[in-house]
């Protein structure tokens, strides 16, 4: 049986940056890096980003849920704390923040479809540090 799949995202992108200076300043380490930007030249930008991330969650024979409210209540317990560092450093660096959901969707009739939504927390931070919200899906395939 196909199965549903999660995991949600805070990344801060843009041109020409390190993400290792975001390390640094935010004092947090990312799950994941991509630092072309840095290596590329102005004729022709590449954008870098900063990432923290949720493990993916699946669907086991039903015995877990796609909860996507918790996964991003994780990431927001990690960012909360440093918000104001985050504002600081996307002006700095001209960053663009953003938060970020991953779907992948059953396609069997009887599975669940996972609720997409943010809580109030969320969205008030999001907007405090100008960020905007990416939902990706996909269907899986039949099995």
């Amino acid at each position: 049986m196909a199965e549903n799949k999660g995991r949600a995202y805070f990344s801060l992108s843009g041109y020409h940056f390190n993400p290792d200076d975001i390390t640094r300043l935010l004092g947090v380490e990312p799950t994941s890096v991509n630092n072309a930007g840095s290596r590329s030249g102005m004729d022709k930008p590449v954008i870098s980003s900063w990432e923290i991330s949720t493990s993916t969650v699946t669907t086991e024979d039903g015995t877990e849920e796609v909860d996507l409210y918790k996964l991003t209540e994780i990431i927001l317990k990690q960012l909360e704390p440093i918000k104001e560092k985050i504002i600081e450093v996307c002006k700095s660096h001209n960053l663009s923040p953003r938060m970020g959901v991953v779907l992948t969707l059953s396609v069997d009739k009887g599975d669940s479809c996972p609720d997409v939504g943010f809580g109030g927390r969320l969205v008030k931070f999001l907007a405090d540090i100008g960020a905007f919200i990416d939902v990706d899906y996909q269907l899986s395939d039949r099995i």
